[in-house]
């Protein structure tokens, strides 16, 4: 009973026989080619080049998935048995398609390399498990074409995507992620850590209590990063400015407006009033330096220009409220 409970539902690959080695061979390829397909298909609107390259890599894994049947034919007729990586124990796995999404152009290159890697890992422990003469020459054939298709994946790119159009195609792809994260995030961090160092501080020293302050500071921050991210995500569905998905920036602005405020905002569960406000001052100056890091870092401010506007600003508003709380 013990073994029924603990038994697991995958098949060791040492149990295959050469029938199912040949059938999931070809499942496999075929599933390889349809992930490079979509990879095509999801750069094509941003990268056209890099979509060509998976295009003719998927083409390759198919002639692959076509020597395959033909000799299964020969061996073992035409029903071809089903077996898939996922009825493996230990077979290497790929995401599924709504896991590949929202991959950046460098995490879907890096993925390619790691497919063909453990494709040829694959072919190299099926041929040590097959007999027939003929069937461990195709299976090593195809582990050197695998371990071979990182010399074709850079000839393919040097022929769809020289230099200077992957230059262009990470310029493209760097400028979406600060359209959709940086930007929105970087607003929302100037509002939460700027706009509240007024009302926060003002509490402070008017009240001199630093748990009616972190009440301020908590209600400042949280309701701002609702009314930041709610905004943000309101005014612009993306489609016609290029921006991106409109709960991706207002989830950025939102949670960084609210972490602006709050960590500026978290020193007051001090009880002591001199050290939870000198630990307030600290943070949020680093908090301006790192917006003005973020400005130079990102949006290619003079990092000069930026810290001397944001620290200025800044400045001013912590001065505005500890003025208006000792009023």
């Amino acid at each position: 009973m013990l073994n029924r409970i603990f038994q697991s539902s995958k098949r060791s690959f040492d149990s295959l026989s050469e029938q199912e080695i040949l059938a999931l061979a070809i499942s496999s390829e075929e599933d390889d080619a349809r992930i490079y397909l979509s990879y095509a298909e999801m750069l094509r609107p941003q990268s056209p080049a890099s979509a060509k390259v998976f295009e003719d890599m998927a083409e390759v894994e198919d002639t692959h998935r076509r020597s395959l049947i033909a000799i299964y034919r020969e061996r073992f007729g035409e029903r071809i048995t089903l077996i898939r990586r996922e009825h493996v124990r230990g077979f290497y796995e790929r995401k599924p398609d709504w896991l590949r999404r929202n991959l950046s152009l460098e995490k879907i290159r890096g993925e390619a390399e790691a497919m063909e890697q453990q494709a040829y890992r694959f072919y190299v422990e099926a041929t040590k498990r097959v007999s027939d003469a003929k069937t461990r020459q195709l299976l090593g054939d195809l582990a050197l074409a695998e371990q071979g298709h990182e010399d074709i994946t850079r000839m393919l790119s040097e022929k769809h995507v020289p230099a200077e159009v992957k230059g262009e195609e990470d310029l493209a792809v760097r400028r979406q992620f600060v359209l959709t994260y940086v930007q929105p995030g970087l607003a929302g961090l100037m509002d939460g850590s700027v706009s509240t160092l007024a009302p926060i501080f003002a509490a402070a020293f008017a009240t001199q209590d630093t748990w009616q302050t972190f009440l301020v500071g908590m209600s400042a921050s949280v309701g701002a990063g609702i009314s930041m991210g709610f905004t943000e995500a309101a005014h612009d569905d993306g489609k016609i400015s290029g921006r991106g998905s409109p709960i991706k920036r207002g989830l950025s602005c939102g949670v960084m407006t609210a972490l602006g405020g709050l960590g500026h905002t978290l020193p007051y569960l001090i009880p002591n009033f001199l050290t939870a406000t000198t630990m307030a001052v600290i943070i949020a100056i680093f908090e301006l330096w790192a917006i003005a890091f973020i400005q130079n870092r990102y949006m290619e401010t003079p990092f000069l220009r930026a810290a001397f506007q944001v620290v200025v600003g800044g400045g001013l508003v912590l001065g505005a409220g500890i003025l208006i709380g000792n009023g």
